[in-house]
């Protein structure tokens, strides 16, 4: 039984008789998926087909050809295996708000079922086919390990305030899994999704390619976490602050998709009983407190990109160093290209172009940069933003506004002494990466990828 705090109700329909049809979006897997796995209770407890149904829009936000590509790989995996539980699987393409309704009426739903994502654009697309269906609306929370209006029911401040409400409710909602079965009950056959040809429909800027160094996919993705914890996860307590080092988990794209349970991932870590004690909690720290404050943010604060969305004493400090001058402003063009007269701030933009992501430590001097050299904290934001959700495999994600405003707005941070341009924002210079990792050989490792490309 999926546990009834992880679900509510979207609109005022009561469910009727017919198939269930589950609207997958933010959570593109088939096991450990909480919002399939209810979607296949009611289902199976009305004794009626099973739809699963994933809208494609051709051009979303700043997402490039790299991301799709990601994507769409693995929502092919995702077809087959929903292929062998007999689970009928359609690629709707164009604006959700108007191909959802129209499959639920189609195929006569009895309930749509929806998984659960904290984004402004996704919950103006939820609120508009709520009011459109004639059935009752679900969300599931599949993508925290809590659910995000159970963890808390106000935006946290901190991650200190976050996380004895995060640890409180640990043990009850860090459970196993049961099982996606053969689904019994037939629903209309669906052609098979021709994926060559849905990737050649897609319109997001195709001169950032695809990464060649991480498959995409739920059975990779479970490949490298068995990979990580054999490998990586004892030294992950030294090496992951140390951007020179392979010491990073690499799984944030697949957490982002939705390829892999956070949850899953979570009991796989906190079970490696033989591996260092320190770094096992690290890495929770980071998977089960940080990553799910993200999400606490941007579901609670609706300006999670903007410079109302600080906190009060960040707006105050932000306002009184308005017109500081700057010794150097750069537009969009010279940031994207990396060639800013900071070496080490060139190599990190040339690390996301070139592999898709950046080391933890990285985005944060990486944006801290952005608000030293634009003229105002709104532009910052909006560049950081663009660069990040074109270039990085996990872009356009909770993580990515709260980091940004973690590092630009101080957001889950603290007042700190008055400088300059960033006022009491937490202030990152060259000397103190210097002092953290080897800069010489992070600049050398991304100077070519500079040079190709700006050929």
């Amino acid at each position: 039984m999926v546990d009834e705090t992880r679900v509510r109700v979207l609109n005022k329909n009561d469910a009727g008789i017919g198939p269930i049809v589950y609207w997958m979006q933010r959570d593109q897997r088939v096991e450990d998926n909480w919002a399939l796995l209810y979607a296949q209770e009611q289902a199976l407890e009305q004794e009626v087909p099973l739809y699963a149904v994933f809208s494609l829009v051709s051009n979303f936000a700043w997402a490039s050809w790299r991301q799709y590509e990601f994507m769409l790989r693995g929502l092919e995996e995702a077809a087959q295996r929903l292929a062998e539980l007999n689970i009928s699987f359609h690629i709707l393409q164009g604006d959700p708000t108007e191909t959802v309704p129209k499959f639920v009426k189609r195929v006569g739903a009895g309930e749509l079922v929806t998984d659960f994502n904290p984004l402004r654009f996704v919950r103006e697309w939820k609120d508009a086919v709520s009011d459109s269906v004639s059935v009752r609306m679900t969300e599931v929370d599949a993508h925290n390990i809590i659910p995000c209006w159970v963890a808390s029911d106000k935006e946290e401040i901190a991650a200190y305030t976050f996380r004895p409400k995060v640890h409180r409710k640990l043990r009850e909602y860090l459970t196993d899994f049961p099982e996606v079965v053969p689904h019994p009950y037939v629903a209309e056959a669906a052609s098979e999704p021709d994926f060559e040809e849905l990737l050649k429909t897609v319109l997001a800027n195709r001169t950032v390619g695809p990464v060649d160094w991480l498959a995409p996919g739920s059975l990779a993705a479970k490949d490298r976490v068995r990979h990580f914890i054999l490998n990586k996860l004892s030294a992950y307590g030294i090496d992951h602050n140390d951007p020179t080092q392979e010491g990073q988990s690499n799984l944030s794209p697949y957490l982002h998709f939705g390829q892999l349970s956070a949850q899953w991932l979570a009991r796989q870590v906190s079970q490696a009983y033989d591996t260092n004690k320190e770094s096992r909690e690290a890495f929770l720290e980071e998977l089960l407190v940080r990553r799910e404050l993200a999400d606490n943010f941007c579901y609670y604060n609706q300006a999670y990109d903007q410079v109302v969305g600080a906190h009060a004493w960040a707006q105050k400090t932000i306002a009184e160093h308005a017109g500081d001058v700057r010794e150097y402003v750069y537009d969009k063009e010279i940031f994207e290209s990396g060639k800013t007269h900071d070496e080490l701030w060139n190599a990190m933009q040339m690390q996301f172009v070139k592999e898709g992501k950046l080391h933890g430590w990285c985005r944060m001097y990486w944006a801290k940069k952005i608000l030293e050299w634009t003229p105002d904290v709104q532009t910052a934001i909006d560049t950081a933003l663009y660069l990040n959700d074109k270039y990085s495999l996990d872009g356009n994600d909770p993580n990515g506004f709260t980091g940004v405003m973690w590092s630009i707005c101080g957001v889950h941070d603290r007042a700190w002494n008055q400088r300059p341009i960033f006022g009491r924002i937490r202030y990152m210079n060259y000397a103190s990466a210097k002092r953290k990792f080897e800069v010489n050989a992070y600049i050398d490792k991304y100077s070519r990828a500079a040079v190709l490309f700006n050929e």
